[in-house]
Formats: structure tokens, C-alpha cells, sequence
């Protein structure tokens, strides 16, 4: 029996993962997490198989989230369930830790074979994904900016370009607003870029961001 449980902070999303995944034979629902912290006490509780985790929560969220789950359960498997695309986070998120990405656009059925896969101790990621890690081994020249970001300034940099001020970034990230400042100066000179609506126009046109701002 595989057991899962599902971190996400949308009441209706995990009612709908969890109609999807009942009485499907050989899995079963272990509990649910509503936050990053939450997720955390339900890894260090122990006793599941696979952490169905969504990357945008409150508190402790994205790639340091996942980062943290595998320090503390190094064997627990981690299928990611979210909005961002798999240009915005998959490889860095497989590079962090995960097993397994997926969007919410994605079928019932997919969910079902990549927790599958996952419990038989194998990856679930796409063709593209496969080719980025793939292209990371053996570089072919792509040079683009944002690929020098840290993971920590890669999500600074996702929640500039969506329109967050750098107090409502410290809130979220549980980071003092100096730290972000700093992130985001270091963001503006790896980018070449001289301001966030510069951020925002290549992340338009890179996409990576899942909402563009129609005045960008």
C-alpha cells in the first residue's frame, strides 16, 4: 500500500486529489497538510510514502521546501502538483529533490501513474524536463540569465515579476525586508536589468511568468 498525503492550501484542490486517488487500489490517503510548516510536522511525523506537494503555500513554500523535506526524510518521495509550469520550476525542483512534476492542468490519470511510479521508485518527468536535466550534464551554450540565479533568487525573481513588493516578498518568505532587498539587487546585475519592469519583459518573454502583467 502506498500512502500519501496531500500539502496544499486550497480546500477544494485536496478534496479534488483525494476523490481522484480513493479507491484506487494500492493507494491510500495518510493525511493532509494546509502550509509549508504543517507539511513539515506531517515529514517529521512519519508513517507515508509520497508528500503530494504544491509549491505556492503560506509559509514555507517552493524549491527551499522541498530542500528541507529531503533533509529531513531523505527517502520520502516528493510529486510536485502545481500551477507553475514546467519552464518556471521542474528542473530546479528534480535538482532539489523531487521525484516528480506535474501541473494542475494535468489529467487524473497522470497523477495516478506518477504516484505509481513513484512508490516503484522510478522519476515522473516529462520528455522536456528529462532534456534540460539532460542539457545541464552536457552543456550545448545556453547561457540564458536566469539560469544563474540561486534557487532562493529564482523565487525572489518569480514573485517580482508578479507584481509583489519586496515587504510583501519578506512576509511571504519569512525573510527580513534587507535580505530581499539584497536578493533583488543581486536578481537586477545577474540580469543585466536596470529595473523590475525589465524582469518582468523577460520573463514574458522567457515564460516564466504565469500571469503577465498586461501594463509590462
Amino acid at each position: 500500500m502506498t500512502r500519501v498525503v496531500i500539502a496544499d492550501d486550497h480546500a477544494i484542490v485536496r478534496e479534488g486529489l483525494k476523490r481522484i486517488l480513493e479507491g484506487q487500489e494500492g493507494i491510500e490517503i495518510a493525511g493532509e497538510a494546509t502550509n509549508g510548516f504543517e507539511a513539515l510536522d506531517r515529514v517529521r511525523a512519519g508513517g507515508f510514502d509520497i508528500l503530494l506537494l504544491d509549491l505556492s503555500m503560506p509559509g514555507k513554500s517552493g524549491i527551499e521546501l522541498i530542500k528541507q523535506v529531503k533533509d529531513e526524510s531523505p527517502k520520502l518521495r516528493v510529486l510536485i502538483l502545481t500551477m507553475h509550469e514546467e519552464d518556471q520550476y521542474a528542473v530546479r525542483a528534480i535538482r532539489a529533490g523531487a521525484s516528480g512534476y506535474l501541473t494542475k492542468e494535468s489529467a487524473p490519470g497522470q497523477l495516478v501513474s506518477a504516484i505509481r511510479r513513484l512508490a516503484e521508485g522510478r522519476l515522473y518527468i516529462s520528455p522536456s524536463v528529462a532534456e534540460q536535466l539532460a542539457l545541464e550534464v552536457h552543456p550545448q551554450g545556453d547561457d540564458a540569465p536566469h539560469r544563474h540565479l540561486s534557487d532562493r533568487e529564482f523565487e525572489v525573481f518569480q514573485l517580482l515579476v508578479a507584481g509583489r513588493s519586496v515587504s510583501e516578498i519578506a512576509a511571504q518568505l519569512h525573510l527580513s525586508v534587507k535580505t530581499v532587498s539584497t536578493h533583488k539587487t543581486r536578481i537586477l546585475q545577474k540580469m543585466n536589468a536596470a529595473s523590475v519592469a525589465d524582469l518582468v519583459r523577460y520573463a514574458i518573454r522567457h515564460r516564466l511568468s504565469p500571469t503577465p502583467p498586461a501594463s509590462a
